[in-house]
């Protein structure tokens, strides 16, 4: 196939690339002036310069392409504008989505996030993962990275109501190589190598490898069905921070926090880092938007695409261990 991807310099989208070209298709990919590529080395494809703002570069990438993998998007938790964020997530999904349609292309794997499905429900003191309908709304969308993606959502399912062959897909939360910049989650296992984790939150995620999430889009592309949402995510990866932290330590010998920070204390500091933000235009180091998200256990249940898509399960202490090598091969750890 002849596959367009946008995003293809960041975590997902590196990570799709490699694998699409593994599998032997053709690969397009959108990227702006001065990507970073260090994530697409070792990969064969066609760079397209541009941006999912400027329809005209779109419309030069998609001509020719069977299927479009939109994966790009602006993750800030802390912007001193973010007019620009809503124009990359809501307007540019909108112009991808469309071009691709006009294009001919016969699937859209639209990458949205797991922020937009709602939160697991608590019963007698357990919590039950999400699945895709999960119910939400946009006034639970607490965060203007949350909303904007909730609203690049919006517009996926109403074009594919009126005829777009789009597929969307949620990640949790990716772990392993090519996590350049690193993500806010990367950033947390580069923290813990680094020893710059002395505590912990009561926190959780779902922790999934980033290659099974990469492959989980191209199986949406082959089998996802138009207008439905598929969380890529791992059955066995809803653990706590503490939980991760113990794996974190087995597979790195760097010891894990052993002390649990109130939620009151990181809230505090991140109202004092914003305020401060305000006046220098900085990002806090601990963005509120942030803090606020971390309140919660963020556990999924990938079932219905382990069933409909055959979502790899790699465990999630392969990820983790993964990651370790590659932050540590790349110098990201300073610390041994």
């Amino acid at each position: 196939m002849n596959c367009f991807v946008t995003g293809a310099s960041g975590f997902i989208g590196a990570n799709l690339v490699h694998e699409l070209t593994a599998r032997g298709h053709r690969v397009r990919a959108l990227l702006r002036p001065g990507a970073d590529l260090r994530g697409l080395e070792g990969a064969d494809y066609e760079a397209v310069p541009g941006d999912v703002t400027d329809r005209d570069s779109l419309a030069r990438g998609l001509r020719g392409c069977d299927w479009c993998f939109h994966v790009a998007a602006s993750y800030h938790l802390w912007l001193a504008d973010y007019a620009p964020m809503y124009r990359a997530n809501v307007d540019g999904t909108r112009n991808v989505i469309e071009i691709a349609t006009g294009a001919g292309c016969s699937r859209i794997v639209y990458t949205s996030t797991v922020g937009c499905i709602g939160l697991p429900q608590e019963t007698d003191g357990l919590l039950t993962p999400s699945e895709e309908m999960a119910p939400v709304s946009e006034a639970q969308m607490t965060n203007d990275y949350k909303r904007s993606k909730w609203r690049a959502e919006v517009v996926a399912r109403e074009l594919a109501a009126k005829g777009a062959p789009v597929v969307i897909v949620n990640p949790s939360a990716p772990v392993g190589p090519r996590d350049v910049k690193p993500t806010p989650t990367g950033k947390v296992i580069v923290d813990f190598l680094n020893r710059q984790m002395p505590a912990y939150l009561d926190t959780g995620l779902n922790w999934v490898h980033v290659r099974d999430v990469a492959i989980g889009h191209i199986l949406a592309a082959e089998r996802g069905r138009i207008g439905e949402r598929y969380i890529l995510g791992h059955a066995e990866g809803n653990w706590t921070m503490r939980e991760a932290f113990a794996v974190l330590e087995s597979v790195s010998n760097v010891p894990a926090p052993r002390i649990r920070i109130p939620y009151f204390i990181p809230l505090m500091v991140a109202h004092i880092g914003e305020l401060a933000a305000r006046f220098t235009g900085k990002p806090p180091r601990a963005p509120l938007a942030g803090v606020r998200m971390a309140r919660y256990k963020m556990f999924f249940n990938p079932a219905k695409a382990i069933r409909e898509l055959g979502l790899p399960q790699t465990p999630p202490r392969d990820a983790l261990a993964d990651a370790v090598a590659w932050f540590r091969q790349c110098g990201y750890s300073k610390v041994n």
